[in-house]
C-alpha cells in the first residue's frame, strides 16, 4: 500500500509499504477514504520535533471503510463507514465512564492515540469501543458533508473538549487563542454551550471571517499585554472562560492574562512547554483543565448528530484538498498558512 512518510524536517513522501494485518482479536483494518494534516503535525514537520527520519506519518484523523475485525470486534463489521478517531479508549474504564475516554485507565499514554492515518490502510488497535459508525457510505454524502465528518476523528471533538473542561455556560465571556482547524471549532463549541461574547485572537483576515462566521463576536489581532487590554475593554473586563488552542508557553500566558480572577482556562493545544508551574496561578484562583479529548464520547453523543443534522459545519476548517501523492504540498501549505487546514483525499 502507499503511505506518506515523514522523511525529515520540512519533507513528506510517499512509499510502498507493507499493509496492516490483524495482530489482535481487537483489531480492525481499515481502508482509509479522507485522511487530513492536523495542526500538531506541523511540529515535526517545521524542525524536526525530535521525530526520526524516515518514519511513520503522524496522521490522526481519518474516514474509512472497515475492510477486516478482529475475533473480539463486535461493534463494527466489515464494509461499515466509520469515523477513526485520534483515540483508543475503552468505554467501560472509570475516565472513559466519565466523558474522558481521550485519557483512558486501560490504554494511558501513547497507547491511546493513533498514528499512520495518512495512509491507504491502517490498523486500528482497541476498535471495539472507540470507531464511530456513520450510517451509509461516502457516496451518499457532500463533500461539505464529508468535511465535517472528517473533523469529528479530532478538531471539532478538541475544540469541545476546550469548551467543556473549561465549563463553559450560557451567557459566559469566552477568549479563544489560536486561529487553527482546533481555536475555529473551539468557537463553535462556545456558541453550542452558550456563550454571550466570543473574542477570537487572530492576526489572519481569512480566519477571523471564519470565526464570525462560526459565531465569534469580536476578533483581537494584538498580543501580550496590548492584546489582553483591549479583550477587556471588549469584555468590559475580564473573560469567564479562555481556550487555549496552540500549546506553546505564550499562549497560556495570554489564556491566564484574558481571566478575571476566578476564571476557567480550557487548554488543548500539545503542550511545547515544561516550565508553567501551578502555583503561579494561585493568586487569581483560576481553574485549569484540559488534555486529549474525548471524542468517541462526544461524538457519539451529540455531535455525529450535530452534523448530520446541520446545526453545525465545522467542514469549513478544510480550505484545500489535496491528493495522498500531494502530501509534502499539503503539509507544507498548513505551514506557511496558506490553508487553514488540508484535507487528503486517499481512495475514492
Amino acid at each position: 500500500m502507499r503511505s506518506a512518510i515523514f522523511e525529515k524536517a520540512g519533507q513528506m513522501i510517499v512509499e510502498d509499504v507493507a499493509k496492516p494485518t490483524l495482530q489482535a482479536d481487537d483489531d480492525v483494518i481499515i481502508k482509509v477514504v479522507y485522511a487530513c494534516v492536523c495542526g500538531s503535525d506541523l511540529w515535526s514537520y517545521a524542525h524536526g520535533d525530535n521525530k526520526e527520519a524516515h518514519s511513520e506519518n503522524s496522521g490522526h484523523e481519518a474516514l474509512g471503510i472497515v475492510e477486516e475485525i478482529g475475533s473480539a470486534i463486535t461493534t463494527v463489521k466489515p464494509g461499515d463507514f466509520v469515523i477513526v478517531p485520534f483515540t483508543h479508549g475503552c468505554g467501560q474504564c472509570d475516565a472513559c465512564r466519565a466523558g474522558f475516554d481521550g485519557t483512558c485507565d486501560n490504554h494511558p499514554g501513547y497507547s491511546n492515540w493513533s498514528s499512520g492515518f495518512q495512509s491507504e490502510y491502517v490498523r486500528f488497535h482497541y476498535g471495539n469501543w472507540a470507531l464511530v459508525k456513520v450510517p451509509g457510505q461516502p457516496a451518499d454524502y457532500t463533500q461539505g458533508m464529508l468535511k465535517s465528518l472528517l473533523t469529528l476523528a479530532d478538531v471539532m471533538p478538541t475544540g469541545y473538549h476546550a469548551a467543556r473542561v473549561a465549563d463553559v455556560k450560557p451567557g459566559d465571556k469566552v477568549v479563544v487563542i489560536g486561529d487553527g482547524a482546533v481555536g475555529q471549532c473551539a468557537v463553535i463549541a462556545a456558541k453550542m454551550r452558550g456563550a454571550s461574547q466570543i473574542v477570537l485572537m487572530s492576526r489572519h483576515k481569512d480566519r477571523q471571517e471564519m470565526a464570525l462566521q462560526s459565531g465569534a463576536t469580536a476578533v483581537v489581532a494584538e498580543r501580550g499585554p496590548e492584546g489582553i487590554k483591549k479583550v477587556r475593554e471588549i469584555l468590559g473586563g475580564g473573560a469567564d472562560a479562555a481556550l487555549e488552542c496552540v500549546g506553546t508557553e505564550a499562549s497560556i500566558d495570554q489564556a491566564l492574562g484574558v481571566l478575571h480572577n476566578g476564571g476557567r482556562v480550557g487548554y488543548v493545544g500539545v503542550p511545547h512547554y515544561n516550565n508553567r508551574p501551578l502555583g503561579s496561578t494561585f493568586a487569581q484562583n483560576i481553574t485549569i483543565g484540559g488534555g486529549s479529548a474525548s471524542v468517541t464520547t462526544y461524538d457519539k453523543k451529540f455531535l455525529l448528530k450535530a452534523v448530520l443534522d446541520g446545526d453545525i459545519d465545522p467542514g469549513r476548517v478544510f480550505t484545500d484538498t489535496y491528493k495522498l501523492d500531494e502530501i509534502d504540498q499539503a503539509y507544507k501549505d498548513m505551514q506557511e498558512r496558506k490553508t487553514i487546514k488540508s484535507m487528503v483525499i486517499v481512495s475514492e
